[in-house]
């Protein structure tokens, strides 16, 4: 078939003009065809001004394409990048239509941190589908097609030279009538252009190159006067937390927060204290992981430094906490690099139940925790990261006899499912996060006679699931919907606990519903249940300090 492909257009010879114009407007055109659904939602559309200026975006499009076409003097050269734009372009226009998501820096992170089950599960017939009929077979006829052979060069070169210069005229022409409208309507709606290809991965790549220059820069130590203060009420004992680290949870579906279905049956007969308002620092876990656990605010956080100086766990281990880290997601994004860690997925993988294709129920983080928690010697923060609903495959992130809600989305092409069907199935996903809360709880309680224990659970970030048409997380903070950033708090606190450390649960539970909280309150808050004194510690975000008696 191929072959017959290629003897067929090698009858047909068109010059390198012609195949870098055809290029550009199928790139301006149909590959960018969800940016403009974008920019048509948006732009409301009231006068023939405004049609024009819709009409100008592809041209603008094209003659950028077509302009960086025409840097390649080389025909080959022309097609390999012509062939990269056009698979590259058909390959995310796809996701971009399905999931509404915007490419940038932190979604290429996102990218390069995903696992393999995580990318298999990405995989669709329609992905592949489309890639194939919008991207390799556009890129075989690009291959196959015959270029007219140069035969003066001096005029060769003085056309590309000359087609430069007319695309770079023609987009100050539209500048020269529409600029005012590009100004507003991007000032307006500036992570639109995130939409748009090829400038939105190219930019995602520079700014992941520049991220990654970073990574030379010398490791700050921080908290270095970090050390426990002695507790009035000590009875001896030693604290052991566990800080379950959620995966993609909405604060909008714990009932524990007044939803309507009854997503926490079990929570709801523990004495736990739920924060309902409470915001994320980021969209996705890659920046969402290493902000929650470091010294700065979202507001002043610095992702290309986070990973660069000490966080919560370096600090607490500095002052004589025992930490261990234990994973069942796509790792800990740095923040686990300096202390003790277990990949349970990777151990677990091959010989339990619990697992399957690379991934394992959530049950697995207890796989060790008994005979871990039997040897605790010293004060101990336990970390549990959880795969909690993680999508677009969440029917596969519970048991079946977590299936409460029905019918359910049973497939990875969430797009397909009807909201109903969506929403259940993720809601399943948040009753077993539930269970799996409600197990470390009462792990936790078969050992009070041993020690002071205490457990929060706060998650990454959240999720969309179809709202406005968007789904998945991963948008630029700046525009992505309430759902992706609004994420579940909670505590509990055994009565040692409360005891020794002087709580008050009523008026934490008080504060809890009145107050707002967020992910900047975590770093100060593990500081201040252990009793760590440091300069980095401010008592002010321990969303314990207003509720507790100085010690």
């Amino acid at each position: 078939m191929l072959k017959k492909i290629k003897n067929f257009l090698n009858k047909w010879t068109i010059s390198v003009s012609l195949l870098a114009g055809l290029v550009a407007i199928y790139q301006a055109t149909l590959l960018n065809s969800t940016y403009y659904q974008h920019v048509i939602a948006a732009l409301s559309i009231q006068s023939i001004d405004d049609v024009l200026f819709l009409c100008s975006m592809p041209v603008v499009v094209f003659c950028v394409i077509f302009a960086l076409l025409n840097l390649f003097i080389f025909p080959k050269l022309i097609k390999i990048l012509a062939c990269f734009l056009v698979i590259v372009g058909a390959w995310l226009n796809y996701f971009m239509s399905t999931y509404s998501i915007m490419i940038d820096r932190d979604m290429l992170q996102n990218a390069l941190d995903t696992t393999r089950a995580e990318s298999t599960a990405l995989v669709t017939p329609n992905l592949i589908f489309n890639v194939v009929i919008f991207g390799i077979l556009p890129a075989l006829l690009i291959i196959f097609v015959k270029i007219k052979p140069i035969k003066q060069w001096v005029y060769y070169l003085l056309r590309r030279v000359i087609a430069i210069i007319i695309a770079i005229a023609v987009i100050l022409l539209v500048a020269v009538f529409f600029y005012k409208n590009y100004a507003t309507f991007m000032r307006n709606n500036s992570g639109i252009i995130k939409y748009l290809t090829p400038s939105n991965y190219i930019a995602a790549i520079y700014n992941q190159y520049d991220y990654l220059k970073y990574k030379n820069l010398p490791f700050i130590e921080l908290g270095g006067d970090a050390h426990q203060k002695p507790l009035l009420n000590n009875n001896g004992q030693k604290n052991v937390m566990i800080l379950i680290v959620g995966e993609t949870s909405r604060g909008d579906n714990f009932s524990l927060g007044d939803y309507d279905k009854e997503t926490n049956p079990l929570l709801a007969k523990q004495d736990v204290i739920y924060y309902p308002n409470t915001t994320s620092c980021g969209t996705a876990t890659a920046y969402s992981l290493p902000c929650m656990f470091s010294n700065m605010t979202r507001d002043d956080y610095n992702p290309k430094l986070a990973n660069k100086q000490s966080n919560a766990l370096d600090i607490l281990q500095k002052a004589g906490v025992n930490i261990l880290w234990v994973d069942n997601d796509s790792g800990c994004k740095g923040v686990c690099e300096r202390v003790p860690t277990v990949d349970i997925t990777q151990k677990y993988k091959n010989s339990s139940k619990l697992c399957n294709n690379d991934v394992c129920y959530d049950d697995i983080l207890f796989a060790d925790l008994p005979q871990y928690l039997d040897n605790i010697q010293t004060d101990t923060l336990i970390v549990l990261h959880m795969i909690g609903s993680h999508g677009p495959t969440y029917y596969q992130r519970y048991p079946d006899q977590y299936r409460k809600f029905t019918p359910t989305c049973d497939t990875n092409e969430i797009n397909r499912c009807s909201q109903e069907e969506l929403i259940n199935t993720y809601d399943n996903t948040i009753v077993y996060t539930d269970a799996i809360i409600d197990k470390a709880i009462n792990l936790l309680k078969s050992y009070d006679k041993r020690y002071n224990t205490s457990l929060m659970y706060l998650s990454d970030h959240g999720e969309s699931l179809g709202e406005n048409n968007i789904y998945l997380h991963g948008m630029p903070y700046a525009v992505a919907p309430k759902e992706q950033k609004h994420v579940p708090l909670l505590l509990w606190l055994s009565d040692k606990y409360q005891t020794q450390h002087n709580i008050n649960t009523t008026c934490l539970a008080q504060e809890a519903k009145a107050e707002q909280f967020s992910q900047d309150n975590l770093f100060h808050s593990l500081l201040g249940m252990f009793n760590i004194e440091t300069t980095e510690y401010k008592a002010s975000l321990n969303i314990l300090n207003n509720c507790q008696t100085t010690n």
